[in-house]
């Protein structure tokens, strides 16, 4: 069964959202479907997107899996920004979360060191 994933960001401040994925995400938006929407591509067929929605901001929680998350969190942090939280569970897997500036989460995970 093929899987095809869009994961929604509710955004008060759609401009400022813009430029913090940038930040986070390593790249502008793959495509911008219209004047409210931005829409990252995280790997084929799965993508996280921003949406301008006014009161409903800062409720998203969405953790990304990656293949190296020293790397991953080392290049954010060259681009500017620092997670609010890390943690390790008992089972060695890593979470480094950032919070977006309308208080969404985005956590990303990896295995142990």
């Amino acid at each position: 069964m093929a899987i095809d994933l869009f994961a929604g960001i509710p955004v008060d401040d759609y401009a400022a959202a813009l430029a913090w994925y940038e930040r986070l995400l390593g790249s502008p938006p793959a495509f911008v479907p219209n004047d409210t929407e931005a829409v990252w591509e995280l790997a084929e067929h799965r993508y996280v997107y921003v949406e301008h929605r006014p009161g409903h901001a800062g409720h998203a929680m969405h953790t990304v899996f990656v293949e190296d998350l020293d790397t991953r969190v080392a290049a954010i942090a060259e681009r500017g920004l620092r997670p609010w939280h890390r943690e390790t569970y008992s089972n060695g897997v890593r979470k480094v979360m950032y919070r977006d500036p309308d208080g969404n989460e985005i956590g990303f995970g990896g295995g142990p060191v």
